[in-house]
């Protein structure tokens, strides 16, 4: 689950944040969104589904502000050991991502999540 400030700043129609985030060794990234359930960002779901991404988590709350978010992780499989990502496909699917994300006005910034936050 993303940290929101608030619910009453989007980054971009229906998004309040996003995160790019890879378990340790950070090969393999998923996207993990805090979306307003009210108004889905339908076009950025539909283009990470058409990209293979395949939605793992969705889980609704209310934010201490009262607004509702739902809390929505994608991950995409890759031909590598235990289903990760080559070299190659990180670079393809990281562009894409990329793409995807700049075209709405979000500017992404990829890391690799601690040990801890990767498997708690």
């Amino acid at each position: 689950m993303l940290f929101l400030k608030s619910t009453t700043v989007t980054k971009a129609p229906g998004i309040y944040d996003v995160d790019i985030a890879a378990k340790p060794p950070g090969k393999t990234f998923g996207v993990f969104m805090a979306t307003d359930p009210d108004n889905p960002p339908a076009e950025v779901l539909a283009a990470l589904a058409a990209m293979g991404f395949k939605n793992t988590y969705s889980g609704g709350y209310t934010h201490k502000d009262r607004g509702k978010v739902l809390d929505l992780h994608f991950q995409k499989d890759g031909t590598d050991l235990f289903q990760g990502w080559k070299a190659e496909e990180m670079e393809a699917n990281m562009a894409a991502i990329t793409a995807l994300f700049s075209g709405i006005g979000i500017t992404i910034t990829p890391r690799v999540m601690s040990l801890a936050e990767a498997y708690a």
